[in-house]
């Protein structure tokens, strides 16, 4: 896996996101800036993961193929939508210990929303700022 730099993005703002809500909510704790920027990059691999797994269901939901296949896809995302979380929340606390904590399960759902709709802001922020393509001339 090659490491883009969009990954690198994501990582720097799921640190700006887990920073304030260390700052917003005592549940969320993070004892220093290293652990934060290692936990931002769990939750990037994690995410990603998730990300990646749920596009599948939905591909399987929205396809035409078989009602099973359809009823897989909708079973897959009934149980990665709330395992998401719980899984970020215990491999936080196996990889970290007491040195990070996320607080419960609804922090922790509410910080992975924060986590997506700032990803998503950032990148059609750098995709609008970007150049346009320029055509080389012909002499």
């Amino acid at each position: 896996m090659r490491i883009r730099p969009i990954d690198l993005v994501d990582v720097l703002v799921y640190l700006v996101v887990l920073g304030a809500f260390s700052q917003l909510f005592p549940a969320v704790i993070s004892e220093t800036f290293l652990l934060a920027l290692l936990t931002a990059i769990l939750l990037k691999i994690v995410l990603e993961i998730v990300v990646w797994v749920k596009s599948k269901a939905l591909a399987r939901v929205r396809s035409e193929g078989a009602v099973a296949s359809r009823v897989i896809g909708v079973v897959v995302l009934v149980l990665v939508l709330p395992g998401s979380k719980f899984l970020v929340l215990e491999l936080v606390d196996l990889v970290f210990g007491d040195a990070v904590q996320l607080g419960g399960f609804f922090l922790v759902t509410l910080l992975i929303i924060v986590l997506m709709l700032s990803r998503g802001a950032v990148r059609r922020l750098l995709a609008r700022s970007e150049p346009a393509p320029s055509i080389p001339e012909s002499s």
